[in-house]
């Protein structure tokens, strides 16, 4: 009896330590698989971080980054000729002009798409005469022409506007505007146009201005602000 006793004593003893050894196993197997998981998790969240700066950084970039079309927020490379333009190239004409010179009023003509020079204005070293100014120095000119429209009635399709500034019959410049749409005009429309042009000239040279609808220049209302004019530099 005391001989089974004692098996039976090694046995649960036996049995006993393998449980225990079982469970630290488990206990370690399981202790490096959270650390497994622990350090996985770390990564991921280290790498989305990582890419959420750089997103970060690339879009700070794009915003900063000097855009093609501009040279910088207060200095846009302008497109076109505006107001802005076209008083500091003035100006400047003013500054530099030789002496001829000729701003004269116009007004529409009969039957002639050619406008007329009034006999009021200004014409120094320049023949003013009939639709044309004739330069009587050779040089380089500014011409300049500056004209006011009145649309009584709304149109129901858009109405294309152009003006042509001739040299000797041929056309120099032009330029072409539409507007008084039917969605957007009111019962009265007004609209100021200024072209623009800078040329070589010689004796004799004859400068005129065209329009395609000279019906809507606006000889009423603002008759002295219809204008053609050269500057010599």
């Amino acid at each position: 009896c005391q001989a089974q006793e004692q098996t039976f004593s090694q046995v649960k003893d036996s049995h006993e330590s393998a449980m225990n050894v079982n469970e630290d196993a488990v206990s370690r197997r399981l202790g490096a698989t959270n650390k497994v998981c622990l350090y996985f998790i770390i990564a991921t969240l280290a790498a989305l971080l990582i890419f959420a700066l750089a997103t970060i950084m690339v879009l700070v970039v794009q915003r900063t980054e000097a855009d093609p079309a501009m040279e910088g927020i207060k200095n846009p490379i302008r497109t076109g000729n505006t107001f802005e333009d076209y008083l500091r190239i003035l100006q400047s004409a003013i500054k530099r002009a030789k002496g001829a010179v000729a701003y004269m009023r116009v007004s529409s003509a009969v039957n002639s798409s050619k406008l007329h020079l009034v006999e009021k204005g200004v014409c120094e070293a320049i023949q003013c005469k009939g639709q044309e100014l004739e330069i009587t120095e050779q040089g380089l000119y500014l011409i300049f022409c500056h004209l006011n429209f009145h649309f009584p009635n709304c149109s129901q399709s858009p109405i294309d506007l152009k003006i042509e500034l001739l040299v000797n019959d041929r056309v120099d410049s032009q330029a072409l505007s539409t507007l008084c749409a039917s969605e957007t005009c009111q019962d009265k429309t007004f609209k100021t146009l200024l072209q623009l042009h800078l040329t070589h000239l010689k004796v004799q040279d004859r400068i005129s201005v065209t329009l395609n609808r000279p019906e809507f220049l606006n000889d009423i209302s603002l008759p002295n602000e219809n204008v053609l004019g050269v500057l010599r530099y």
